[in-house]
């Protein structure tokens, strides 16, 4: 078996050189067994259960990864055996990948090796291994510590371009291939090349080479299947699995021997830190310690869906202290977030250390998870230990892979087809086709008119009621069609006499509301306290992650606030109910806890709902120590809490039809009261005083469910006003951001925890704007939506996007093999690619143009789309060669170039947001008295200019810019004609002959001479400048230089040059 552990990287400086598989040794290019995917450092195998393999099972559920002793020389070769079909036995080894720091030099075949630097960018590709002979094995062992001293330098031809350096380190992910049959050898073939070899820096910039000997083994390969797709039954497997793992993981608290803890946040290792005392040392990984690299090809789907690996420069030093911390630690205690994003870190961070070989044989590695930062629950945690999910890690992989495959390749199309639309992604182009959908079905509304008619009863007491039946025809909404129709009923209610025919009571149960989960969350602090969705995720962490209380100790105050689950710990229930009944009292306390096990669509894991770790911890109690904002999050939070654990509200119901005698017209009041308040007193509470709550303004009039009670049926009425009133249906509203997050939630599309960065994505991408709380798609953002739903329709489609959810979710409890489920996809979505890619750029402009001619159009003058320039061209939409913007010019360019309008996204949004519709034509000022040509005003990318005669093929006419000028609507031609003259020379230099000139420019008048220009003063009128005054302002301090001082550059290149040299 190969083995390959990373050293630590050294501090020189190298560049980065990739090899081609072409150029790669064959003893290289070899596939690998499957082997547990901890194991394998970069390798991502589905965990498929099979006889010899060594996964872990606990709970009945494999884990996929085996935690057990690293033993940094592995003498242990069980896994090998278990692969050469000989006994099954659990692996002890930490990996079967190639070891590239040392290696015997006089073996048959080559490998690279070389060291990574942390302060430079370095390229790794890793091998997968293949089991070796145990002599072979024995050989290599024997001559490490002879050998490793001793580097065979030769240079690598790439035929790719070589990585440039930087702070961030990359390594290529490659895959194993699962053999057929458990008692059969892998065969090595020579021609087909592992994508998953290893190449990284070497500290002179070449790489270094040594011999490995080659080894064939036989056997057969066998295409990936979804776990649910093995043929034994699950429970057989399950069995033999538990029968193959070791000694389960022991208990981590109390300690025994120092541990290292390793959670994402400062704050959350400082609380955690003084729970556990000095056995244990916790230190933050700062999040993610490797991400994809953001550039093309880091996911390849020609190569089994490899994967390129950018670790920052800053993370090297978290990596660092970890390695440091854990010499003399008998465990490294991963304690990320309890969600897939969690677990994603926690299997890095294993990867990281495995390959700068800080695991030693004496370390065990362990999973814990906890839902809120108290002592308790983390001494919990730390009781019950267990190994990374590997199935949460492939759903983790596959929802990265998909995310980069659709962004890295739609992104490059956007670029070329619609020039200043950055990015698109797959929850972001769905979230985006919501907000235009909606904004399309707002532009294509047309209202419609209908009428209501009210009275006001007068005796005995005053009490209002609106009609429901006329001519004994129960009325529609447009029943009432017209003014006309609506006096007509008005007169006969007039002459009619009327009386109580029916008065009916009832009762109505309200339910308190399920506690809060990320998604309702956003929503509320969206409505109630106008935050939105970011900030309200970021006062959530703050409260999770913990604070120092008055008493000096520092807890968590709520649980995980990334959660899709309504679960509530049995102890925290019963802490609830406790503090419900002394409050309240026990008619507002329910006979039995209320469990809520609704779920959203594609519900994620079983986690706890959002609530106070303690809820006897009052709002009040941390008055000074939140912000006022964390303290109002906090109450909501606190309320929904409390009210979830309590008797529905009950209102009492009455409803009252007065009619005339014949019962032809009839009119109906109702009027409702709170009758029992129950969940409702949490938010009438003292303690939730600090915000305010819709259900404190419940719509409930007491005196006027007296008047109702009071009349029974015979009761004479006497009318008084009848009032008609006119109303038009109304196009269906914008999103907010709440109302979208809940959309979102409703189709299933996307994640709880990533509404918010998406939300985020779009207004930084300016496919978005916020106003009063509302969503409006800017065009830019409409044309990218008609875009990718014409030529990428599944990335839009709602029903797609959810469904791919639910894929997601099927990989994440192992029923779905994670690249299956991307070589399906990938073969689609890449036809769409390589079909948008034949699109030419006109074809774009036409689809754009028909989509929103409205849009576009609509405010022509006359609605005549004639070019009132050569009167024989028509104004179309195009996208600019130049830049990022858009126009509607005339088709007869560059015999015509008319443009009515620059479409500039956010920056015309900003300048003129009330005008974004309107075409500006050119503004007629008048004649030039000496060539009778016009003069006109128009309106460019670049702001207002005047401009002398009109535009003509091979013609530039004279142009001012008037963008200094605030009202350009009091601009007339004597002010136009006196700026076309400029610039004018003042005279020549006195030293060196040079024409002084007065030229006007965008920020004003200035003078120049040769590379000099000085500013003229506001104070000073152009006209008053001679010569003499231009000298003066040249003379000044305040001058401004063009271009480079001659012979200077090549002074300092000198300089440099002797320096290198020296």
């Amino acid at each position: 078996m190969q083995r390959c552990l990373l050293s630590s990287p050294p501090t020189s400086n190298c560049a980065a050189l990739r090899l081609h598989p072409s150029l790669m040794p064959k003893a290289m290019r070899s596939t690998s067994a499957f082997v547990p995917l901890f194991k394998m450092f970069f390798s991502h195998s589905p965990p498929v259960a099979t006889k010899n393999d060594g996964m872990s099972v606990r709970d009945g559920k494999s884990s996929g990864f085996s935690f057990r002793r690293f033993h940094r020389h592995w003498k242990k070769l069980k896994g090998v055996a278990a692969l050469k079909g000989d006994k099954a036995a659990p692996f002890e080894s930490p990996a079967s990948t190639s070891l590239l720091n040392s290696a015997k030099p006089d073996s048959t075949s080559n490998s690279l090796v070389n060291t990574a630097n942390p302060d430079s960018t370095s390229t790794s590709l890793v091998i997968n291994a293949k089991p070796e002979s145990k002599a072979s094995l024995k050989k290599k062992k024997q001559s490490r510590s002879k050998n490793k001293k001793e580097q065979v330098s030769s240079t690598v031809v790439s035929e790719e371009t070589p990585v440039a350096k930087s702070s961030k380190t990359s390594s290529l992910v490659g895959t194993s291939n699962i053999s057929k049959k458990n008692g059969q050898r892998l065969k090595q073939t020579s021609e087909k090349i592992s994508t998953g070899n290893l190449l990284t820096e070497a500290p002179d910039g070449s790489a270094s080479t040594k011999k490995q000997s080659k080894k064939n083994s036989t056997g057969s390969g066998r295409k990936r299947q979804p776990v649910a797709d093995v043929h034994e039954p699950v429970q057989k497997q399950v069995q033999k699995n538990i029968s193959q793992r070791e000694k389960p993981l022991k208990q981590l608290y109390p300690p025994t021997a120092k541990s290292v803890m390793v959670v994402e946040s400062v704050t959350k290792a400082k609380v955690i830190q003084g729970y556990l005392g000095d056995m244990f040392e916790v230190l933050p990984s700062y999040g993610h310690v490797r991400d994809l690299a953001a550039r093309s090809g880091s996911v390849r789907p020609d190569d089994d869906f490899s994967m390129v690996w950018e670790v920052p420069s800053a993370a090297w030093t978290h990596l660092k202290s970890i390695k440091v911390a854990l010499s003399g630690a008998e465990n490294l205690v991963l304690a990320s977030d309890p969600d897939r994003e969690g677990e994603a870190i926690a299997w890095h961070i294993i990867e990281m250390l495995q390959q700068q070989d800080a695991l030693g044989e004496n370390v065990t590695v362990a999973r814990v998870v906890f839902h809120e930062i108290t002592e308790a629950s983390i001494k919990s945690a730390l009781q019950m230990p267990r190994e990374i999910d590997v199935n949460l890690v492939h759903a983790y992989l596959a929802r990265r892979a998909l995310d980069y495959l659709i962004g890295f390749n739609i992104s490059p199309l956007l670029w070329r087809k619609l020039p200043g639309c950055q990015s698109a992604g797959r929850v972001q182009s769905a979230a985006l086709s919501l907000i235009c959908d909606r904004e399309t079905e707002i532009d294509e509304f047309k209202p419609l008119e209908y009428w209501s008619i009210e009275v006001r009863f007068e005796e005995p007491n005053s009490f209002p009621a609106h009609l429901t039946h006329f001519n004994s025809k129960k009325l529609g909404q447009f029943s009432i069609s017209s003014d006309t129709e609506a006096k007509d009923v008005q007169q006969k209610i007039n002459i009619e006499n009327f009386k109580v025919i029916n008065s009916k009571r009832n009762t109505m149960r309200r339910n308190p509301p399920a506690p809060y989960i990320t998604s309702t969350l956003q929503q509320d602090a969206a409505n109630k306290l106008n935050f939105p969705a970011t900030y309200t995720m970021k006062l959530a962490q703050k409260l999770y992650e913990g604070i120092q209380l008055s008493d000096g100790k520092a807890t968590g105050l709520i649980t995980y606030s990334r959660t899709d689950g309504l679960h509530i710990s049995d102890e925290a229930v019963k802490d609830i109910r406790s503090l419900v009944m002394e409050r309240y009292g026990s008619r507002f306390t329910p006979e039995n806890a209320c469990k809520y096990y609704k779920k959203v669509k594609n519900a994620q894991e079983a986690h706890e709902a959002i609530r106070p770790t303690n809820i006897r911890r009052l709002p009040s109690m941390l008055v000074g120590a939140l912000d006022e904002d964390s303290l109002k999050l906090y109450t909501l939070i606190w309320s929904r809490t409390m009210a979830c654990q309590m008797e529905p509200s009950i209102l009492e119901q009455i409803q009252l039809e007065t009619g005339n005698c014949d019962e032809s017209i009839i009119f109906r009041s109702s009027c409702s009261r709170v009758e029992f308040l129950g969940y409702q007193s949490a938010y009438q509470d003292v303690e939730s005083g600090t915000i305010r709550f819709k259900d404190n303004e419940a719509s409930h009039n007491a005196e006027a469910f007296g008047i109702l009670s009071s009349l029974k049926k015979g009761d004479q009425l006497c009318i008084g006003e009848v009032e008609i009133k006119q109303h038009h249906t109304q196009a269906p509203p914008r999103y907010s951001e709440g109302s979208l997050v809940k959309k979102l939630e409703e189709l299933g599309i996307g994640r709880p925890s990533t509404y918010a960065s998406t939300l985020k994505v779009l207004q930084d991408r300016n496919y978005v704007t916020v106003k009063s709380r509302v969503l409006y798609p800017e065009f830019r953002g409409r044309m990218v939506s008609a875009f990718l739903s014409h030529h990428f329709s599944e990335v839009t489609d709602y029903s797609f996007t959810a469904d791919m959810e639910t894929e997601l979710d099927n990989v994440s409890v192992g029923l779905t093999e994670w690249k299956g489920l991307l070589r399906d996809y990938w073969t689609r979505f890449s036809s769409y690619c390589s079909r948008a890619e034949s699109v030419h750029i006109h074809q774009v402009e036409k689809m754009l143009e028909k989509t929103f001619r409205d849009f576009l159009f609509a405010s022509l003058p006359n609605k005549s789309r004639t070019c009132p320039s050569c009167m024989e061209g028509t104004l179309i939409f195009k996208v600019s060669r130049f830049g990022a913007g858009y126009f509607i010019g005339c088709n007869q360019h560059p015999k015509c170039k008319y443009i009515a309008k620059t479409l500039y996204g956010d920056e015309e949004e900003e300048e003129s947001p009330q005008k974004s519709n309107t075409v500006e034509e050119p503004k007629l000022l008048g004649l030039n008295p000496g060539s009778n040509e016009k003069v006109l005003l128009k309106n460019g990318p670049y702001g207002y200019y005047v401009q002398l005669g009109e535009d003509r093929t091979g013609y530039l006419p004279k142009r001012s810019s008037v963008s200094h000028i605030k009202n350009v609507d009091t601009i007339t031609l004597e002010d136009a004609l006196e700026l076309l003259r400029y610039p004018v020379t003042l005279g020549e230099h006195p030293k060196d002959g040079h024409p002084v000139i007065l030229k006007l420019a965008k920020i004003g008048f200035s003078v120049r001479h040769r590379r000099t220009t000085a500013s003229v003063p506001k104070s000073m009128k152009p006209k008053d400048v001679t010569l003499e005054k231009a000298l003066d302002l040249l003379s000044s301090k305040d001058v401004r230089r063009s271009g480079r001082p001659r012979n200077k550059p090549k002074v300092e290149e000198a300089i440099e040059s002797s320096n290198v040299v020296n």
